[in-house]
């Protein structure tokens, strides 16, 4: 195992400044000269198909990838920094292709929302984070009261999701708005149960 390997995960609620993030990091490599690549999820088409781009505008070029089985075919042997944004789209695969990337000696960025709109552990984070070296939680504002946001609000139709909605839904300020625990609304079941 080679020395050096590290994984970091920047997590928060949409519009906490995430993404923004994992490009300061990327760009802070790029100067110092380390080989970066970055990679995201094919769903993720809101900005564009080849860039990692954030609420904000800013954006890097990224390789989009059907699933974490993908990610290590994309990366040059020589690549030393390896940056993932929306992670949690990703299969639980991708918590054992962050190990070998860090047993490899690479470093690890990764960016995604730590919730789901339920305010639930969102798809393969809590394994990402138990295993990370470094945790970087964002919060955004609450658009109802101005508070810290650690959740992120889904909107259907201006109204809050239900609890059996789909869990992914790729979307930004038109479905989703930052909110603290106390403004985070979701709505019973649909179906009863």
């Amino acid at each position: 195992m080679e020395s050096g390997g590290r994984i970091e995960i920047v997590c928060g609620s949409m519009f906490s400044g995430k993404t923004e993030e994992l490009i300061r990091r990327v760009r802070r490599a790029v100067i110092a000269r380390q080989k970066v690549q970055v990679v995201k999820p094919i769903i993720d088409t809101r900005y564009h198909v080849e860039r990692v781009t954030s609420h904000a505008g800013t954006h890097v070029e990224a390789i989009p990838v059907a699933s974490s089985a993908d990610i290590c075919g994309v990366l040059d042997a020589d690549t030393t920094v390896v940056a993932v944004d929306e992670v949690q789209f990703f299969d639980m695969g991708v918590v054992t292709v962050c190990e070998k990337l860090a047993d490899e000696g690479k470093r690890v960025i990764c960016a995604g929302l730590d919730t789901d709109f339920r305010g639930e552990p969102f798809g393969p984070m809590p394994e990402l984070l138990a295993r990370a070296e470094e945790i970087a939680k964002l919060c955004a504002i609450c658009v109802t009261c101005a508070a810290e946001a650690s959740r992120t609000q889904r909107l259907i139709n201006g109204k809050p999701a239900a609890y059996d909605d789909p869990v992914v839904m790729v979307g930004a300020a038109e479905v989703y708005e930052a909110r603290c625990r106390a403004c985070h609304v979701v709505l019973p079941p649909r179906n009863g149960k």
